[in-house]
Order: C-alpha cells, then sequence, then structure tokens
C-alpha cells in the first residue's frame, strides 16, 4: 500500500482568533516518491514544525512581505526535516535540513527553500540541539541578533525592556542585551516565566503584566526610562513604554501579538512621545539580513559555547495533528521559549 502523508491546509481565513476544526482541515494524501523528484529537487521527511506569531498574518489576505497562504494550500511553516531523496548538490539523503516545507509529513521542496546546518551549528560545541535549527540558529535567532543589534544598538548601562520576554525570539534578544552590558526589564505573562528571565536567564526585571499592579511596577522598573523597547506584543505594553522613553530612545518594532487576532485593532495612544522624546520607531523582517546569516550564527554559536545564551522550548508531540493545538498554545501564551510539533522522531528509521 502506498504511504501516506498527513498534512494540514488553510480551509478559510479568520477574521479574528484560528478556530480548531474550522480554519484548518487534517488530510491525508498520498505521499510522493523518489520518482516524483526533479532537477534541483529534495524529498523530504518532517521531524519538527516552528509554530510562530508571523503565521498568523501569513493568512490574511492582505498586501506584505510574502503571499498569503491560499485556501486549499498546506499551511506555511518553518521545518526541520530529513532529506529521503535529492536531485539537489544542496544536500544528500540522511541529511537534517531546515526547509520551507509546510505543516505536512513528506514533501517535495525546492533546493531554494531548503538550508543545511549552518558551520556555527556544529562548532556550539556538544550543547547544540537539532532543534537550535529552527531556534537560536534559525529565522527566531536572526530576528533576535538583528533586531536587537542593528536597531536597538544597546549600549552599557542603558535601560533595555522587552515584550513577550519569554517567548522564542523575546528571550533571546533579552539575553543579546545583557551581553550588550545593558540594564534588561523583561515583561512576561506568568509568575513562571518571570522566575525564568531572571533566575535562569539572568534579566534584571521580570514583570508579569497580568499583575494587578503592574503598571505601577512598570513604572518602578524604569527610573531611568526606557533606551530601547524591543516590541513583540504592541497594544497596551507599546503605549506603556512610549509613556516611558527617554529620549531618542529606540523602538524595534518586532511583533504584535496582541494584535494579531484582534478583529477591532487599537493603536497607541501615547503616540505624541515619538515626537516629544524624538524616538526612532523601526520595523524589519529578517529577511532583509539574509546575507549576514552566516556571521550571526557564528557568534550565536560562540554564546552557546561559552555559556552565554542560554534556550528553552516547548515542544507538542503528535505529529501534524497536534498543529491546531499548537496555534492556541501560542496566541493563548501556553509555550516558555520556542514552540514546535515533533512530527517525528529524528532517532526513527527513515522511511521512504
Amino acid at each position: 500500500m502506498a504511504r501516506q502523508s498527513l498534512q494540514l491546509e488553510l480551509a478559510e481565513r479568520p477574521t479574528g482568533a484560528i478556530v480548531p476544526g474550522r480554519t484548518f482541515r487534517q488530510r491525508r494524501v498520498p505521499a510522493p516518491t523518489e520518482a516524483d523528484l526533479r532537477e534541483g529537487e529534495l524529498l523530504l521527511e518532517c521531524l519538527y514544525v516552528s509554530f510562530d506569531p508571523a503565521m498568523r498574518g501569513w493568512l490574511d489576505d492582505r498586501r506584505s512581505y510574502v503571499p498569503p497562504v491560499r485556501i486549499g494550500e498546506v499551511m506555511r511553516a518553518a521545518t526541520i526535516a530529513r532529506v529521503l531523496a535529492s536531485r539537489s548538490a544542496r544536500a544528500r539523503p540522511g541529511d537534517i535540513v531546515t526547509a520551507l516545507m509546510g505543516i505536512r509529513e513528506v514533501g517535495i521542496v525546492s533546493e531554494d527553500k531548503v538550508e543545511p546546518a549552518p558551520p556555527g551549528f556544529a562548532r556550539a560545541g556538544a550543547g547544540a540541539r537539532v532543534t537550535d535549527l529552527l531556534g537560536v540558529f534559525g529565522l527566531t535567532g536572526m530576528t533576535a541578533y538583528f533586531g536587537m543589534l542593528r536597531i536597538g544598538e544597546p549600549k552599557p548601562g542603558e535601560t533595555v525592556v522587552v515584550s513577550a520576554a519569554a517567548g522564542a525570539t523575546g528571550s533571546v534578544a533579552a539575553q543579546i542585551a545583557k551581553i550588550a552590558g545593558a540594564r534588561v526589564v523583561g515583561i512576561a505573562g506568568s509568575d513562571e516565566k518571570c522566575r525564568w528571565l531572571t533566575e535562569e536567564l539572568g534579566l534584571d526585571v521580570a514583570l508579569n503584566y497580568k499583575d494587578p499592579d503592574f503598571k505601577a511596577k512598570f513604572k518602578k522598573a524604569t527610573p531611568n526610562f526606557i533606551d530601547v523597547f524591543f516590541d513583540n506584543v504592541g497594544g497596551e505594553q507599546l503605549d506603556m513604554a512610549l509613556g516611558r522613553a527617554n529620549a531618542f530612545a529606540r523602538f524595534v518594532m518586532c511583533g504584535g501579538i496582541s494584535q494579531y487576532n484582534a478583529e477591532n485593532k487599537s493603536g497607541p495612544k501615547n503616540f505624541n512621545s515619538v515626537i516629544s522624546q524624538r524616538i526612532k520607531m523601526q520595523g524589519f523582517i529578517v529577511f532583509d539580513f539574509a546575507k549576514e546569516y552566516p556571521a550571526a550564527r557564528e557568534q550565536i554559536g560562540r554564546w552557546l559555547a561559552e555559556g552565554k545564551l542560554k534556550r528553552r522550548e516547548t515542544i507538542i508531540k503528535g505529529g501534524v495533528a497536534a498543529s491546531e493545538e499548537a496555534f492556541k498554545q501560542l496566541f493563548e501564551g501556553g509555550n516558555i521559549g520556542k514552540l514546535l510539533v515533533e512530527v517525528k522522531n529524528p532517532d526513527e528509521v527513515a522511511r521512504l
């Protein structure tokens, strides 16, 4: 009997939150084989899928940095995959790669969407994990690295505030600011996350935004105001940061997870602070820095080997079928660090 492949397809565009069982449909299709490969293509089996807030934006039919996912199309996602067969010089059968493969068990991917493990990964030492290819060595790490260092430009002694600091990108960005010598305040959504930020990652202060006294504690935590704000959330937290900004503060506009599912999106009320405090607010897309990824990965590998950079993952078992639960956790703050779904254990034997 021919092998089947389970995949997650977009069924309808959400107007607010992703609705399990309605936004997506799960479908089994005949798995492609080596005979289906054309020159420049690879046959891959998925091991891990990365779940990131940006994926929500890919579902909206509007102008953006990438085209929206089409109705009926496999949901776009970054993955760690194993090469089953190849007609490309980029990777050989058995290699572990990252690929923009989408949420499916087996698929054919063109070589321009496949990337071998970078040299910095090997040099990170025995502590490196295969899942780091989607985390600190993947787009997550690159986003934190270039957003914080190129746009935020933290200096020793400055105050840096990071929202969603216990998430995949925020936790790396906050540690990079600490490495740069800044005083770092992290904002997260639970006491457990706050303890992780201070006790494990070494942040100076961590605040739970669900605390009834959050606003007062935020003001107390920024007595010298804010020099760099790394924004992953938007909404009220962005507004509060604008109200506490120093003159010539740099606001790194990385994401706005509080607004992605909102049907009535809200803008900042303290926008005049941008003028009065001469704030630089800059958005960015990590692909803008693609040519510089190798150097960034080398540096991240050194920090990992030296113990200066730590990371944590939330891995959901259950394969492609668990994807909708992963989306739910992502937007409800159920994860600490990088959120992944394990589709297949890398130690299991590859099967064509």
